[in-house]
């Protein structure tokens, strides 16, 4: 009765900026956290970052500057903002939303940086 669809993917060139975004439907009746985590080819899927309802963030310590989080809780939404892309940046990344006290996930959306 949940879903998470992303979108804003594609292919930039290194320096470049993307904005991923990710919106939550369905039976919804509490969403606590929403963010985004990121799987690269032989990785496991890491965290990038995170937002809670109150608007506190977390973000992965090498990714901190260069992406920004933010959420409307008004929209059931969160996005990504993503500047000065590298090609290490590279991967599936995933939107993730704790709803109704349960752990829910986007199909993932692919993110090429190309040099």
């Amino acid at each position: 009765q949940v879903q998470l669809v992303e979108s804003g993917g594609g292919l930039v060139q290194a320096g470049g900026s993307l904005r991923l975004s990710c919106a939550a439907s369905g039976n919804i009746f509490r969403i606590y956290t929403m963010g985004w985590y990121r799987q690269a080819p032989g990785k496991q899927r890491d965290l990038v970052s995170i937002i809670t309802k109150e608007g506190g963030t977390k973000y992965a310590e090498s990714l901190e500057g260069r992406f920004t989080i933010s959420r409307d809780s008004a929209k059931n939404t969160v996005s990504l903002q993503m500047d000065s892309l590298k090609p290490e940046d590279t991967a599936v990344y995933y939107c993730y939303a704790d709803i109704n006290w349960r752990d829910h996930w986007g199909q993932g959306t692919q993110v090429t940086v190309s040099s």
